[in-house]
């Protein structure tokens, strides 16, 4: 029986060689710095490379599975079979007036900050994120009051099958970490945001507030994939979690965080295994003691090990 590298041979030789990655393991490339083998994790460099390739799946029936930079990711221990793909590559930005074009590899936090650069406001919010624009538009994200949904005027896709469209405003179907990218498994190649014009010194100082604000809260000193749980309708996860006093808890290698309750951190070479055990115990202990279903925010993917 061929496998999923036998039946991409065809595509493989018409990529570059620098792009293509056989058996790569993915702990590499998440921030939980968890995860089993991708069978082909594939980088291209070109908009034009993406396309053959959802097209190429698409008519071989090969399964494809988008990874930005992993910062919300749970990749399980099995990994993940078919084509992983990656747009790290694709991380250019461009400002004109007060519009920025920013590419879906490139890090959310530097598009704030080419934003200040610019004297641009609206991405503040965005400076201690640790996804790419791809991933901030697949889950709606937003901290501290903002999200991607106040400043996004339009989106450069692919469909699952390849077919190139752009989406506007009234298509985005933005939801609490939702989306319409998320909903029908768009993959965003850039993204255009619309700002206002602002100080720079006013900018950066809302953002140095911002990052202090993160620094002194979050375990940034361990692996982990941000905020574990999604919040409850009135209610807070993480103040959920530790009044259950579930904090300190560990299994194998995955550790409730002592400082923000919402994070599960790695602090000792945890498999994904570990942490899913945990985010199961914290989800049960929960409902037993506040009668309230915590909805995980982590996206996991992949297949288990095998036994």
């Amino acid at each position: 029986m061929d496998t999923y590298i036998d039946i991409c041979r065809p595509l493989l030789a018409t990529l570059p060689e620098e792009t293509i990655h056989v058996d790569e393991y993915l702990y590499k490339h998440t921030y939980t710095q968890m995860g089993g083998a991708a069978d082909l994790f594939l980088t291209p460099q070109t908009y034009d490379e993406a396309q053959r390739i959802l097209q190429f799946a698409a008519k071989y029936g090969v399964p494809v599975t988008l990874l930005g930079k992993g910062s919300n990711v749970i990749v399980k221990d099995g990994g993940i079979r078919g084509i992983t793909l990656s747009l790290k590559n694709f991380n250019q930005m461009t400002v004109s007036g007060t519009d920025m074009v920013a590419q879906a590899g490139a890090m959310i936090i530097a598009a704030s900050r080419t934003a200040r650069d610019a004297s641009l406001s609206g991405l503040e919010f965005a400076c201690g994120i640790p996804g790419t624009v791809g991933g901030a538009l697949y889950m709606n994200a937003g901290a501290y009051g903002g999200q991607i949904s106040d400043v996004l005027q339009s989106v450069r896709v692919l469909t699952p099958t390849g077919e190139e469209k752009m989406l506007y405003r009234d298509e985005f179907a933005f939801a609490y970490r939702k989306s319409v990218f998320s909903e029908k498994h768009y993959i965003a190649l850039e993204a255009t945001f619309s700002l206002a014009h602002g100080d720079v010194e006013a900018i950066q100082k809302k953002m140095d507030e911002l990052t202090i604000a993160r620094e002194t809260k979050q375990p940034l000193e361990y692996p982990s994939c941000g905020s574990v749980f999604k919040r409850p309708p009135g209610m807070f996860a993480g103040k959920l979690i530790q009044d259950s006093g579930l904090q300190g808890t560990r299994i194998g290698g995955a550790e409730v965080s002592t400082k923000h309750a919402g994070f599960i951190v790695n602090v000792d070479r945890a498999t994904a295994t570990d942490y899913m055990n945990l985010v199961r115990h914290v989800q049960q202990t929960v409902k037993e003691k506040f009668a309230v279903d915590l909805e995980t925010e982590v996206i996991t993917i992949g297949e288990d090990a095998p036994n």
